[in-house]
């Protein structure tokens, strides 16, 4: 059985339908890619699995359970799928330390020492530590990119979810990144990841799914969609992989 099973979903901003009739399984250990143009609704489509936009329509099924069950405890289902948003989320006015440990303490009601524990343990796994004490704007793109997924792997998750993981990274620190998510996978965590980055894709997962205009419209190896018959999406990853 999936982790998540996404059935018929269906999102509208003022009367434009954004998403329509989206499918889609993630499993246990998956790592899920999906690519598309700016505006096809790919990170809505993110932000729907734990609620951060509210869908219109469809199923969302979390471990058995739906999600979109008025009676959810949204603040729980988040604790089991972290988010690694584009631009990292981080807290301009907290350190390092303070940024991963805040949800541990909030949220897990964790004490302050016993969260600093976990936090450098996280922040260890991501070779941070020695950062802890600075300020977001004191770090490179690639060490925000690590504590927001440090931040994010604290909390403990089921699942994580990435949002355009190298788009404020040059490609020296998107290899970075995709080394970094190959190992959480060899580690088992169970990912979906949004991307324009078609190395990225490449370098972590087999298939990519192609959202256009807020409907999947191919999920297959990105070989096969360079070489799809649809002049659409043959365009799209044959335009990508001539790069």
């Amino acid at each position: 059985m999936a982790l998540i099973q996404v059935r018929d979903l269906v999102k509208e901003f003022n009367g434009q339908t954004v998403l329509s009739n989206i499918n889609l399984d993630l499993r246990e250990g998956d790592v899920r890619v999906l690519m598309g143009a700016s505006g096809s609704g790919k990170s809505t489509l993110l932000r729907c699995l734990n609620r951060l936009v509210e869908p219109t329509s469809g199923s969302i099924i979390f471990r058995g359970n739906e999600v979109l069950d008025p009676k959810v405890d949204v603040r729980e289902l988040r604790k089991q799928i972290g988010f690694v948003f584009q631009q990292f989320a981080l807290y301009s006015h907290l350190t390092v330390l303070d940024n991963v440990s805040l949800g541990l303490r909030k949220l897990h009601k964790m004490g302050k020492a016993e969260a600093k524990e976990r936090a450098l343990l996280e922040l260890s796994h991501f070779d941070m530590t020695a950062h802890q004490s600075k300020y977001p704007s004191q770090l490179s793109g690639g060490q925000k990119q690590r504590v927001a997924i440090a931040r994010a792997l604290a909390m403990d998750p089921a699942v994580l979810v990435l949002d355009e993981p190298t788009s404020a990274l040059d490609p020296v620190m998107s290899r970075d990144v995709a080394d970094l998510i190959n190992r959480l996978h060899g580690e088992g965590i169970t990912m979906i990841c949004v991307t324009h980055d078609l190395n990225l894709a490449r370098n972590i997962a087999d298939t990519v799914m192609f959202l256009d205009r807020g409907v999947i419209r191919a999920d297959d190896r990105i070989d096969v969609l360079s070489k799809h018959a649809d002049p659409e999406i043959k365009a799209f990853f044959g335009a990508e992989g001539s790069l």
